[in-house]
C-alpha cells in the first residue's frame, strides 16, 4: 500500500497546481464532464464549474450521489448544463421536478464493459488524496467508478484533500496521471447519516435482529444496501464467526467488528481476508482514521464489486437490501413511489440476482411495514403496485422479505403462498384488505 503523503508536494509538483477557476477552464462546450462521487465531489471545482454556466454550451454533467448541492443553475438563470444522475438524493428531487437534472436508468455494471456506453467522458472532476513519497495519490473513502474514468477521461483533475484515507483495492491514482491540482476548500467534512426516529430506530431494532438472528450464518459473505434498515445491520451480527464483506458500500459499525474478530473474511470465495466495497458508507471520523492504511480494507470500482458474475461467485452469500414498496407477488420497488423517482436501482438489482446464483446464497428484502404519509398510515406490502412503479427485483429473483412482523419466504413459492406469506408480515391493520384485493385480482 502507497505510503503517507509528503509534505513538500505542493513544491514537487507546483507546474500542476491551479486555482480552481482556471483549472475548470479545460472543460470546453459539448464536453462531458463526470463528477466524484460521494466523498469524492470536489466542492471547489464543482462551485468554479457552475460560474461557467451562463458561457459554455451543451455540456454533458454527470453528478450522481454527489454532495454539491448548489446545483448547476436554476429555472431563473441561463443554464447550458445537460445534468445527470443515476441516483437521486433528497434535494435533486426538486431538481429533478424543475427539469434541471435527468435520470439516467443505469445498465448493469460489468468489468468487461465501459459504464460510458455511448460516449467516453472528456473532463473529470474529482478529489484526491496528496501524493506519497512514489507519487501515487487515493481516492480515499470512495472509489464508485473513479479508476475507470480517470483512465478513460482526456482531463483529469484533482482536489487535493489531505483528510482522504488510503486503502488497499484499486483506490489510487499516479500523478503523472493528473493533469491539474487545486487545494480543497477548507468546509469539507464528513458525512453522517440522519438520526432515525424513535420509532424507525424500533422498527429497525426489531428487524434486523430477525435477520441477523434467523437469517444470517456463520461464515456468509455479507453484502447491506442503503436504506434505514438494511444500513443499520452491523449492530446485529456481532455473535457471529467468520463472516465476510462483499458490498458496494461498507457503512458503520463494520470496523468494530473486524477489530473484534467477528468479520475476517476467512471463508470468503473471493478476496479472502478482505473487507470489499466501491464506497464507505456514513462513518464516523474515528472510524475513518480506524480504517486508513488497514490492509484489510479494499475498495473497488462498481464494475467488480456490482457485477452479478462476481457476486455469485461467493459462497453463502447473503444480500440485504432496503424496498419502499413489496407487492402481494414478491415483486420489489427500491427505487419509485408510482411514477416519481425517489432514488435509484444502485446495487438492488444485481445484488439480489448474484446472491441467489450463489452457491448457499439468500437475497434479503428489509423494510418497515408502513410509513406515514401526509399524515395517514400506509402500508408498503400492498396488492398491487401503483400504476407507474418501478419494478427494480422482479417476483422471480425475491427470495426472503422480513418486515417487523416476521419473515417470508417466497423463493420458488406459488402464487397463493406468497400472498399468505406477505399478508402475514404486513400490519395487522392491513392484512385483510391486502388479501382481499390480491385473491380477487390474481383469481386464487
Amino acid at each position: 500500500m502507497p505510503g503517507p503523503p509528503l509534505p513538500d508536494w505542493r513544491e514537487r509538483y507546483a507546474s500542476k497546481l491551479a486555482s480552481p477557476e482556471a483549472a475548470v477552464r479545460v472543460v470546453r462546450d459539448g464536453d462531458r464532464v463526470v463528477i466524484g462521487m460521494h466523498y469524492l465531489t470536489p466542492l471547489a471545482l464543482c462551485r468554479a464549474l457552475a460560474a461557467r454556466a451562463g458561457e459554455l454550451r451543451d455540456v454533458d454533467v454527470e453528478n450522481s450521489i454527489a454532495t454539491f448541492m448548489s446545483w448547476w443553475g436554476d429555472d431563473a438563470a441561463p443554464n447550458n448544463f445537460n445534468v445527470r444522475s443515476f441516483f437521486l438524493q433528497a434535494p435533486d428531487r426538486a431538481a429533478f421536478r424543475k427539469g434541471l437534472l435527468d435520470y439516467v436508468i443505469a445498465p448493469p455494471t460489468r468489468e468487461d464493459a465501459s459504464y460510458w456506453l455511448d460516449r467516453r467522458p472528456d473532463v473529470f472532476l474529482t478529489s484526491v488524496s496528496p501524493p506519497d513519497a512514489d507519487g501515487w495519490c487515493s481516492f480515499g473513502m470512495s472509489v464508485w467508478g473513479a479508476p475507470e474514468v480517470a483512465r478513460e477521461a482526456r482531463h483529469v483533475v484533482g482536489e487535493v484533500n489531505p483528510r482522504l484515507i488510503r486503502t488497499g483495492g484499486d483506490n489510487r491514482i499516479h500523478i503523472d496521471d493528473i493533469e491539474l491540482l487545486v487545494e480543497a476548500p477548507e468546509q469539507w467534512k464528513f458525512l453522517r447519516r440522519p438520526p432515525n426516529t424513535d420509532e424507525e430506530t424500533e422498527i429497525a431494532t426489531v428487524i434486523c435482529s430477525l435477520v441477523g438472528s434467523e437469517i444470517v450464518g456463520d461464515g456468509d459473505t455479507l453484502q447491506f444496501g442503503t436504506g434505514t434498515v438494511s444500513a443499520a445491520m452491523s449492530d446485529f451480527i456481532g455473535h457471529h464467526h467468520e463472516l465476510g464483506v462483499h458490498s458496494e458500500l461498507i457503512f458503520g459499525g463494520i470496523p468494530a467488528l473486524v477489530e473484534g474478530g467477528v468479520i475476517t473474511g476467512s471463508r470468503k470465495t473471493l478476496h479472502p481476508g478482505k473487507v470489499v466495497g466501491a464506497s464507505f458508507g456514513p462513518l464516523s471520523a474515528e472510524e475513518f482514521a480506524q480504517v486508513d492504511g488497514d490492509a484489510r480494507y479494499e475498495l473497488y470500482c462498481m464494475s467488480h464489486t456490482n457485477d452479478i458474475q462476481v457476486i455469485a461467485a461467493h459462497d453463502n452469500f447473503c444480500a440485504i437490501n432496503n424496498a419502499l414498496l413489496v407487492d402481494a407477488t414478491g415483486q420489489i420497488d427500491g427505487e419509485t413511489i408510482g411514477p416519481e423517482i425517489y432514488s435509484g436501482t444502485g446495487g438492488a438489482f444485481a445484488f439480489a440476482v448474484g446472491a441467489l446464483h450463489a452457491k448457499g446464497g439468500r437475497s434479503v428484502t428489509v423494510l418497515p411495514s408502513t410509513s406515514i404519509v401526509n399524515g395517514e398510515r400506509r402500508s408498503r406490502i400492498v396488492a398491487m403496485f401503483p400504476q407507474g412503479t418501478a419494478v427494480t427485483v422482479p417476483r422471480g429473483y425475491a427470495d426472503i422479505i422480513v418486515t417487523e412482523y416476521g419473515i417470508a419466504r417466497i423463493r420458488g413459492a406459488t402464487l397463493r403462498r406468497r400472498i399468505d406469506e406477505l399478508c402475514a408480515i404486513a400490519h395487522p391493520d392491513f392484512r385483510a384488505e391486502i388479501r382481499a384485493e390480491a385473491r380477487s385480482a390474481y383469481g386464487v
